[in-house]
C-alpha cells in the first residue's frame, strides 16, 4: 500500500480519506515507512518528527480538505512550536535550538488538514542554490544521486520527487522553489508578493523578494494548496488582491488565446550560453503552445538585459539581510556568532552587508521600484506570458556551487549568477512564476521550463500550466530512487 500511495498526489490521497477508503493514520504510517526506507539515499529529511505526526493522525481532531495527508516542512522561513528550527546553521543545530511558536504558514497547512512528518534539508540561511550545508551534509537528487537537488528547497524537492510525501513546504527568494523543482522534476509555483503571509515573524523578507508555497508533482495540488495558504493575516503590511475564483478552478479551465514571449537566450550580461538541453526544452514548449493556437514569438522585457546592475542591487539586499540575520540569531540564542560559527560564504555575505550604508540600501530599493515598473511595461504593452528556461543548465553534480580549498570564489559566483539569471529578476519584481517539468536531458535529468505572469495573475499561470500538463505529460516519469 505504501508504494501505491507514493505515486498519488495530495489531492488523490485526500480523496481516499474523504471516501473512507483509507484512514488518516494509514497515510501517515505509510509515509513514515517510505522515509525510513528511502531517505538514507537522499538525506532529504533531516529532522524526523514521527511520533508527533502519529499522535495527530490518531487524535480525531484533524479536519480540512487535505486531512491526513503527510507533508514535510523546510527547515527555514516557517517555524513550528517546540520543534527544532536550524535554518541550515550548525550554530543553531549545536545549540539544539527550537522555535517557540508556529508560523502562519504552518497554521494554515494544519487547518487544511496536512500532517507534518518533520523538517527537510536546506542550505545555511537559504543562501545557496544547492542543498549542501555543513550542518547536515548534501541532499541528493533522486534522478541521479551524484547530482544536486537545487536549493534552497532542495530537501523538500528530493522528498517529493522520490515519493516520500506528495507535497512539501518550499520558499523562494531568488529561485529557491523553482530551481529545486526544475532539478528534481516537479511543479514549483512562486506566488506573487503578498499572496501568502510570512507572519508573524516577517512582514516582508529580503525587501519583499521572499515568498513561501510548496513543491508538488501536479498542477492541481499547487493550485488547491494555494487556495488554502493565500490571504491576509493580522499585521501583514500588504496583501495580494483575491482571485476572481478559486485557484483550483483554473485547472482544466479553457485557456484564451495568448500572446506569449519566448526567451531562448540568457539575459545580456549573464555568463555563458544556454545549454542545448535547456534550449530544446524551451523550443518544445513553444511548439506545443503554438499548436494550441497561441501566438508565440521571440520576445522578452528589455529590463532583463540590465543583468549586471540587477545582480549588484540584489547582492545589496541579500547581504544586508544576512548581516542582520546573524545579529538577530546572536541576540535570540545569547551566543555571539563569529566567522567560525557559520560557513565562509555566509560570513563573507554578512561582512559585505555591514559595509552598506542606510542611504545605499534606500537607493537600491528605489532602483528596484523603477526596475519593476520597466518590467511591468512589457506585459502592459500586450504580452500575456513570458516563457524561459528555469535554469541555463541541467542539474549539476554536487559540489559545483560550493567553494572548496583552492576553488576560485569568483568562478563559483559566476556559476551561481548564471543559474539564477531567469529566476531572480522575478523575485525583485514580485511577479508570479512557475517551473514545470517539461523536458529531460539526454542524461535523464529533469529540465524545467518557467512561465512568468503579470503581477497577481497566478490564475493564468495555473490555466496554462494545466494545459501543458496535458500536452507534455510528466506523470509517468519516476526517478531511479523512488519509494
Amino acid at each position: 500500500m505504501s508504494d501505491e500511495l507514493a505515486r498519488l498526489d495530495a489531492t488523490a490521497q485526500a480523496e481516499l480519506v474523504a471516501r473512507g477508503e483509507v484512514a488518516q493514520h494509514h497515510l501517515v504510517d505509510a509515509a513514515i515507512e517510505r522515509v525510513d526506507r528511502v531517505n538514507t539515499e537522499l538525506n532529504a529529511v533531516i529532522t524526523p518528527l514521527f511520533e508527533r505526526a502519529r499522535e495527530r493522525a490518531r487524535s480525531g481532531d484533524v479536519q480540512g480538505p487535505f486531512r491526513g495527508v503527510p507533508v514535510l516542512m523546510k527547515d527555514l522561513d516557517a517555524c513550528t512550536a517546540g520543534e527544532p528550527f536550524h535554518c541550515g546553521m550548525k550554530h543553531l543545530k549545536d545549540l539544539g535550538y527550537a522555535a517557540d511558536h508556529d508560523s502562519y504558514f504552518y497554521k494554515k497547512l494544519c487547518d487544511a488538514g496536512f500532517i507534518s512528518l518533520g523538517k527537510t534539508n536546506t542550505p545555511e540561511l537559504g543562501l545557496m542554490i544547492t542543498t549542501e550545508p555543513a550542518a547536515y551534509g548534501p541532499s541528493r537528487n533522486p534522478w541521479d544521486t551524484d547530482h544536486s537537488t537545487g536549493g534552497s528547497s532542495g530537501g523538500s524537492a528530493a522528498a517529493v520527487a522520490a515519493g516520500l510525501v506528495p507535497v512539501a513546504h518550499a520558499s523562494d527568494g531568488g529561485g529557491s522553489i523553482r530551481i529545486p523543482a526544475s532539478e528534481c522534476g516537479l511543479v514549483g509555483l512562486k506566488p506573487s508578493r503578498g499572496r501568502i503571509s510570512l507572519g508573524p515573524d516577517y512582514g516582508e523578507y529580503w525587501n519583499g523578494a521572499v515568498t513561501s508555497h510548496v513543491v508538488s508533482r501536479t498542477v492541481r495540488d499547487s493550485a488547491a494548496i494555494l487556495d488554502e495558504l493565500a490571504g491576509p493575516m493580522p499585521g501583514d503590511p500588504y496583501t495580494a488582491p483575491p482571485p476572481r475564483r478559486a485557484f483550483a478552478e483554473e485547472v482544466g479551465a479553457p485557456v484564451e488565446k495568448l500572446r506569449i514571449g519566448l526567451m531562448p537566450a540568457l539575459p545580456a550580461g549573464a555568463p555563458g550560453l544556454l545549454h542545448a538541453d535547456c534550449l530544446a526544452a524551451l523550443e518544445n514548449v513553444g511548439r506545443a503552445l503554438e499548436g494550441e493556437g497561441h501566438h508565440v514569438e521571440i520576445a522578452h522585457p528589455g529590463a532583463l538585459d540590465h543583468f549586471d546592475e540587477l545582480t549588484s542591487h540584489f547582492q545589496t539586499i541579500v547581504s544586508s539581510w544576512v548581516a542582520s540575520s546573524l545579529d538577530e540569531w546572536s541576540r535570540v540564542t545569547g551566543v555571539d556568532i563569529g566567522a567560525s560559527s557559520v560557513e565562509g560564504g555566509t560570513w563573507l555575505m554578512a561582512e559585505l552587508g555591514r559595509q552598506i550604508s542606510a542611504a545605499e540600501y534606500v537607493t537600491t530599493t528605489k532602483w528596484i521600484g523603477s526596475y519593476t515598473r520597466r518590467m511591468a511595461a512589457w506585459w502592459h504593452s500586450g504580452y500575456d506570458l513570458l516563457v524561459t528556461p528555469t535554469m541555463a543548465d541541467p542539474p549539476p553534480e554536487l559540489g559545483y556551487f560550493t567553494a572548496g580549498d583552492g576553488d576560485d570564489t569568483f568562478e563559483v559566483l559566476s556559476r551561481t549568477l548564471r543559474a539564477i539569471a531567469f529566476t531572480m529578476p522575478f523575485n525583485l519584481t514580485a511577479q508570479p512564476a512557475v517551473s514545470l517539468p517539461l523536458h529531460w536531458s539526454e542524461g535523464g535529468l529533469p529540465v524545467g521550463v518557467q512561465l512568468i505572469g503579470e503581477m497577481w495573475n497566478e490564475s493564468l499561470l495555473l490555466r496554462v500550466s494545466a494545459e501543458l500538463e496535458q500536452l507534455i505529460p510528466w506523470q509517468g516519469k519516476l526517478p531511479s530512487v523512488h519509494a
